[in-house]
């Protein structure tokens, strides 16, 4: 005789999701899953072990950082995000990524160097740019010069000669209007070679304070008086030695090897970048 109530329903797992049981999965780079909280799909670009984060890129190229764990699907099924073990062949699955974000092209060979350049304000603001985007400027062929102050800018361009084929980006310290580094920019802007000459200012007092400050423990870039170098008072506000300049030096090599993409970097920094790459490698610039 058939059963008109069906199988007893406390005979199974009644309380199992539809969808399955979250299971562990590595965070293979190259895999796409999906976010379950806030919604967000996209392929996996990134993972930061120390963070404990995983970053997706969704298909209009934007990126999103999730902390690794549970609230996941992938193929429809609930999973944990795990770093994937360090010696997994898995790890090295999916697109590479240069530490800017962009694709990596295997095996490509440095370029001949442009004849546009782009200066960049500052030794350390160099090598940040240098340490995040060296990979992309080396393909693109575009050399970065370092650039003491916006007072030698002039002088630079004198000697450089811009022109349709020979442009220049120019990256300097935050830009204060009414300042005498903004009136030198608004001069050289207004001049003949101004058309071949993009300078960008970024919003940070010191380039420092582009790093994210979570990278060294900081909620946030503490405030520090006038009266005390901006440098220094960082230095003494996360107990770091700062007597000299030796110590100052020890302090941003310790701080710039807590960057390893973009990913570590203030957002307003990466687009004043970018777009001073795209300046001097649009086709007008090209040699």
């Amino acid at each position: 005789m058939a059963d008109r109530y069906g199988s007893d329903i406390l005979s199974t797992d009644w309380r199992a999701p539809k969808n399955g049981r979250a299971v562990e999965a590595p965070a293979t780079l190259g895999d796409v899953v999906e976010s379950v909280s806030p919604e967000w799909v996209g392929e996996i670009v990134a993972v930061d072990r120390d963070l404990g984060t995983v970053t997706l890129e969704d298909r209009r190229n934007k990126r999103r950082s999730f902390p690794l764990g549970p609230g996941f699907l992938y193929d429809g099924r609930p999973v944990i995000l795990v770093a994937p073990p360090r010696s997994s062949a898995a790890v090295a699955t999916g697109p590479k990524r240069t530490a800017s974000g962009s694709l990596a092209v295997e095996g490509a060979q440095a370029r001949v160097a442009r004849a546009s350049r782009v200066f960049v304000e500052g030794r350390h603001d160099a090598e940040l740019v240098e340490k995040v985007w060296g990979d992309d400027l080396r393909i693109e062929g575009v050399v970065v010069e370092y650039l003491g102050g916006v007072d030698d800018l002039a002088d630079h361009l004198k000697d450089f000669r811009p022109g349709p084929q020979r442009r220049v980006g120019v990256l300097v310290d935050h830009l204060v209007a009414g300042s005498k580094e903004s009136r030198i920019a608004d001069a050289i802007r207004r001049s003949p070679v101004g058309k071949d000459v993009l300078i960008l200012g970024h919003p940070f007092i010191d380039v420092w304070a582009a790093i994210k400050p979570d990278r060294v423990g900081l909620q946030a870039w503490p405030t520090i008086p006038r009266s005390i170098e901006w440098k220094k008072g960082i230095c003494q506000h996360l107990g770091w030695p700062h007597r000299d300049q030796a110590d100052i030096a020890r302090a941003w090599q310790h701080l710039l090897s807590k960057v390893k993409s973009y990913d570590d970097l203030d957002p307003a920094l990466l687009g004043r970048v970018e777009e001073l790459i795209d300046f001097v490698t649009a086709e007008s610039g090209v040699s």
